[in-house]
């Protein structure tokens, strides 16, 4: 002789909120659909965020030459055929700013190129720094 298994325990109704019905499984599945397209979407913008980006520098080194400059070596990669404008700056103990000189650097064979600047100082700075480096626009041509 074979038993049937006793259902399973419920909860008083109203306990927990509203018994589940077959809306409620849909409306579940179309709020995970949701959430999903939208975390693809962010992942999208911030790939193409950090895959725009044409133009990268890398702090190679720094020499403090006394209280008035100090020299700071950087790499920077960009397109062979661009000129950006470097933002190279000297901090004090105190991360203050206590130099900055802003340099161009030009079109040239090789992607990376490797740049020594000297930053003038208005005390003597403990580090140099490249702040930023961003791309020039080309200047407009004359077309007489």
């Amino acid at each position: 002789m074979t038993t049937a298994p006793a259902p399973a325990p419920q909860p008083p109704a109203g306990r927990y909120g509203p018994a589940p019905t077959a809306r409620t499984g849909a409306r579940r599945w179309v709020g995970w659909a949701a959430v999903g397209v939208l975390a693809a979407a962010v992942l999208v913008w911030v790939a193409v965020g950090v895959t725009d980006e044409q133009v990268t520098w890398k702090d190679v080194g720094y020499h403090v030459d006394g209280a008035t400059s100090t020299d700071v070596t950087f790499e920077v990669t960009k397109p062979t055929g661009d000129t950006v404008s470097c933002r190279v700056q000297a901090l004090s103990q105190s991360f203050a700013e206590v130099g900055v000189r802003t340099v161009e650097i030009g079109p040239a064979d090789t992607a990376t190129q490797r740049v020594t600047v000297t930053v003038p100082t208005a005390e003597l700075a403990v580090s140099g720094t490249v702040a930023s480096c961003d791309p020039v626009d080309a200047p407009a041509v004359d077309g007489d």
